[in-house]
């Protein structure tokens, strides 16, 4: 293997300390709004750069890595210390797809006119712990060790009870309270599974403990599996591990819920993949994954057709689709693999840009709750950037949902086994309640009059107080239909445009996810990359640049 040039290393670096300097900087910078936001759109623009660029070099030549660090371990185990960073195919996808939802997300943001001191949003807290949070993300998706990536989940936590809680209404502080204690039970459990890799192991590593793995007894191979399972699975919001969601995500602003509905179970998932094909090859653990998936898949849908407010009802398809993950994880197989990865590429976008048509309508209507809407059909921009995404979470051909759930079915009948084709059912029956729940939005909330929805007066009383002053799209000319700011528009249509060029594109980007796919099954080159790195970095006369 040829020598990694050392400005591979730095790029490897920057999703994660570009945001953390911008984070203090923004901090700094709590008297001047607009120094905050220009920091926080240039920092994103940098990580978001790097990490195309991460994506193009590892589609090319492979996976890279660096440790950080790198002291001499000889007086513990007899391996380097240090913090490992690992970028391969999926890590690079999952950046790029993440990077894309948060800048966008920040835009969507500042377009609402957050002001420093408002109730409901101060920016100098919102900035700061947004791109904190975006340092956690870039740096879950990089860890090469189990203790950096319970870190990065931490860091998490903390930035995700600051963002739930903003304006600390009682609603949002009881959310945020559920929240972290459900987060805090994972995290225990997550170091417990910590405590428990190491005593068994003697190593934190991922890819020495993928080789130590294959000589510990099965028994405890499976035990270890179970409580990073249950661990990973709260993260991933995995049935019976989710029943904190629906109550958690509604209450917060709506660019906060669209980044936690789009991109955090979306880290829980991305654990899970790595650790069932770099520790655990094999499917021990395969059929209670499938039952998880089938439940996660079905008690989410039928939790959303009993919502009325559209935040709950989207919190509860978000669960669901969690469930197609998870199927395609648990089938083990290449092509499942692939389209699991494809299809959480599809839903991190889809999934976020609802949510943010969510925020759309709330200052169009002055509510999101299908009791009071009505009439949004006057607003044709806005029932365009509804319609695209909801019929790509439906599954309607020939959008990416279509792509990844065609692709998942596929994979359950080269499987062949009976819980496969019990899989393939319950993804069938989801897939068109998800496509009737979409349908009962649009027919309630756009197609029906407002005056005959039951609680239409009362959003028509507010509509009012949503308009703003300067430069705005009308989307109608009545009077109690709101203005929404450019800046809210463009990042969801952009939105909606990324989703689309996963379609559009949907033959490379399946390519790219075979590749990703490859990747994680075959563990050789993660595997191998990573050592030497590691010794590359306790003897640093002989190793890479």
């Amino acid at each position: 293997m040829s020598p990694q040039p050392s400005w591979i290393t730095t790029l490897i670096v920057l999703p994660t300390l570009v945001p953390l300097v911008a984070a203090a900087v923004t901090l700094l910078a709590g008297r001047s709004p607009r120094v905050q936001r220009l920091v926080t759109v240039v920092a994103l623009g940098i990580a978001l750069t790097a990490s195309c660029l991460m994506m193009y070099l590892t589609s090319a030549h492979g996976t890279f890595a660096v440790t950080i660090g790198g002291w001499d371990g000889h007086g513990l185990v007899g391996t380097p210390l240090g913090i490992t960073l690992v970028v391969d195919r999926l890590a690079a996808l999952m950046l790029v797809i993440s990077l894309t939802v948060l800048l966008c997300v920040v835009v969507y943001a500042i377009g609402q006119d957050v002001r420093d001191g408002t109730t409901e949003q101060p920016v100098s807290i919102f900035l700061p712990s947004y791109l904190v949070l975006t340092a956690g993300v870039c740096n879950s998706f990089l860890a090469g060790d189990l203790f950096n990536l319970y870190v990065s989940f931490e860091v998490l936590l903390a930035a995700s009870f600051v963002l739930l809680t903003l304006g600390a209404s009682t609603d949002r502080v009881r959310a945020g309270a559920s929240y972290i204690m459900v987060s805090m039970v994972s995290s225990l459990i997550f170091l417990a599974g910590i405590a428990f890799a190491y005593a068994t192991t003697g190593t934190l590593n991922l890819a020495e403990m993928a080789i130590r793995l294959d000589e510990v007894p099965d028994g405890t191979r499976n035990a270890l599996y179970a409580v990073l399972l249950v661990a990973f699975g709260i993260k991933a919001a995995v049935f019976p591990l989710s029943t904190w969601l629906p109550d958690s995500y509604p209450t917060a602003p709506a660019p906060v819920t669209a980044v936690f509905a789009g991109l955090l179970t979306k880290v829980g998932v991305y654990a899970l993949i790595r650790t069932h094909t770099l520790l655990f090859p094999g499917g021990t653990m395969d059929n209670v994954l499938m039952v998880a998936g089938l439940l996660t898949m079905l008690v989410g849908i039928f939790g959303a057709i009993a919502q009325s407010d559209i935040k709950r009802l989207l919190s509860f398809t978000l669960v669901s689709h969690i469930g197609y993950m998870v199927f395609g994880i648990a089938v083990g197989s290449q092509l499942s693999t692939s389209a699991a990865i494809y299809y959480v590429a599809h839903h991190i976008l889809v999934q976020t840009t609802l949510f943010l048509v969510v925020g759309l309508i709330e200052r169009q209507a002055g509510s999101a709750s299908l009791r009071r809407l009505g009439g949004l059909i006057a607003s044709p921009l806005l029932a365009v950037l509804f319609l695209i995404p909801a019929l790509n979470l439906g599954g309607i051909p020939p959008f990416s949902g279509f792509i990844g759930k065609v692709a998942l079915l596929e994979a359950g009948a080269q499987d062949g086994s009976a819980l496969s084709w019990v899989l393939i059912a319950g993804s069938v029956i989801t897939s068109l309640l998800t496509l009737y729940v979409m349908a009962r939005i649009w027919t309630k909330a756009f197609w029906r009059a407002r005056a005959d929805a039951p609680e239409g007066a009362m959003a028509s009383s507010t509509a009012s107080a949503l308009i703003l002053e300067g430069e705005d799209v009308l989307l109608s000319e009545r009077e109690d239909v709101g203005r929404m700011p450019v800046t809210m528009v463009v990042p969801t249509m952009a939105m909606v445009a990324a989703g689309l060029a996963l379609t559009l594109w949907g033959g490379p980007m399946f390519h790219f996810t075979d590749d990703a796919a490859d990747g994680v099954i075959d563990r050789s080159q993660y595997i191998s990359t990573v050592l030497q790195k590691s010794e590359a970095a306790m003897h640093p006369s002989g190793g890479q640049g």
